[in-house]
Formats: C-alpha cells, sequence, structure tokens
C-alpha cells in the first residue's frame, strides 16, 4: 500500500490560461515523467452505496468523508490502482493499492472477494467496507493530464482538460465507452497539492491565473450532469 497525505486545492480555469500556466510551471518545476507532449490519459471508475451516500457526503461538504476508486492510465493496462481519499480537516489522505488486471475487472463487475487474497491490511479494509456497505460501480470519469512537480513540500501542480464520464458501462478497460462530457471542453481543473505550504515563486504564478475555487471532485460533477440529464 501506499499512502499521501497532503492539502489540496481545485480551480476551474479557461483553457488559453491552463495553456500560458503550463508554460510557466514547466520553467520553475519538473514535469511528471509521464507527461510527454499532451500529457498523460486517467480513467477512474468510482464505487459508492445504493443510496450515493459518498456522493451526497461530498455535495453536503461533511468534514469526514470518503470517495473510492479503481484508476488505470490506459486501457491496455495489465494493471490498476484500488484507491482511497478520505477528508481530513484540511487534508486529504489518499492509500492506493496495485491490483492485477484480472481482478480489478472482478471488482468492475462488483465483485470484491479478489482483495481477500492480498495480504495488504488495506485490502482487507476495501473488501469489508465495499462488501458490509454493498458498494457498486457507479460511473467511469476519463481526462487528460499534464502534471508538474517540486521536490520541497512534495508540491504537484496538474492540468486535467477534455474531462468526459459514463455511468453506462463499468468496465474500466474496454476501448470505448459511451462518454458525455462533465465540463465545458474549454475549461479545465487546476488541482494544487502540497504539504505545509505552497512556496511562494508557485504561488505567484497561480495568481496570475483568473480560477474559481470548485467544492466538488470530478465524481461529482459526472454524476450531478448525469442526474440532470435524467431529470
Amino acid at each position: 500500500m501506499n499512502e499521501v497525505l497532503r492539502q489540496e486545492k481545485k480551480y476551474a480555469i479557461n483553457i488559453a490560461d491552463g495553456v500560458i500556466l503550463r508554460g510557466r510551471l514547466g520553467t520553475v518545476m519538473l514535469q511528471d515523467a509521464h507527461n510527454g507532449a499532451q500529457g498523460y490519459q486517467i480513467r477512474s471508475l468510482y464505487f459508492d452505496t445504493p443510496d450515493d451516500q459518498d456522493f451526497h457526503d461530498k455535495l453536503d461538504g461533511l468534514e469526514l468523508r470518503r470517495k473510492i476508486r479503481l484508476r488505470t492510465y490506459s486501457p491496455r493496462s495489465d494493471f490498476a490502482m484500488l484507491e482511497m481519499k478520505q477528508k481530513q480537516g484540511p487534508y486529504q489522505r489518499k492509500r492506493s493499492l496495485r491490483l492485477s488486471r484480472e481482478d480489478a475487472q472482478r471488482l468492475c463487475r462488483g465483485d470484491y472477494s479478489p482483495l481477500q487474497r492480498y495480504p495488504d491490511p488495506f485490502a482487507a479494509e476495501c473488501y469489508g467496507l465495499m462488501h458490509c456497505r454493498c458498494y457498486q460501480p457507479k460511473a467511469v470519469v476519463e481526462y487528460h493530464r499534464q502534471a508538474f512537480i517540486a521536490r520541497e513540500n512534495h508540491i504537484r501542480i496538474t492540468l486535467d482538460s477534455q474531462i468526459v464520464a459514463t455511468e453506462a458501462g463499468s468496465d474500466l478497460f474496454s476501448p470505448q465507452l459511451p462518454m458525455y462530457w462533465v465540463m465545458d471542453p474549454f475549461r479545465m481543473v487546476l488541482e494544487v497539492k502540497y504539504n505545509g505550504f505552497l512556496l511562494s515563486y508557485i504561488k505567484d504564478l497561480l495568481d496570475r491565473v483568473e480560477r474559481s475555487e470548485l467544492s466538488v471532485s470530478k465524481y461529482c460533477l459526472a454524476r450531478s450532469v448525469s442526474l440532470s440529464m435524467q431529470g
């Protein structure tokens, strides 16, 4: 199991400002090794209870809340990461466990028994929670990310664009899923993650960008769009 504890801030910005910010960040921060010219793809399958308790806890702004997801970086990948994020005051605690493609596919179908074979206590915790509270696959969210890193204070800045989702399928590894737009394609999500405090030279670059803070996650955005279409 890997574990990260840090502060996270999310903002909506327009894509033109994002392009400018990307260039500026590239001059003072390290690029993520996976960035490439166009960034890299992320696809996540989110799980929730039958009454969508995690979704509503986030919308209601509860101090203690969680979300559980499976994440992969390509439909052709031979693994996926099972992740749990928990809000703890100003910090986000993220724990993750690497699963084989076969085991991840079974979780996509709502079968959590493969987690019983993993010796990591985190796997047992996820199995108990997801089994006892009847967690179900709810939505797949996909987007492109460009990430920048500063080793001081474990700072990580990400720019996420082309955010789409679906509730019509839960196969994380499907080469094609019927997606709908979660956010205007001319907007993107800026995420700022750090421990302790944000370095002033990075804060100065971010302050040059017009941005509005997002109070909801991509999962909540995806579910909200879907529910509005159903209504």
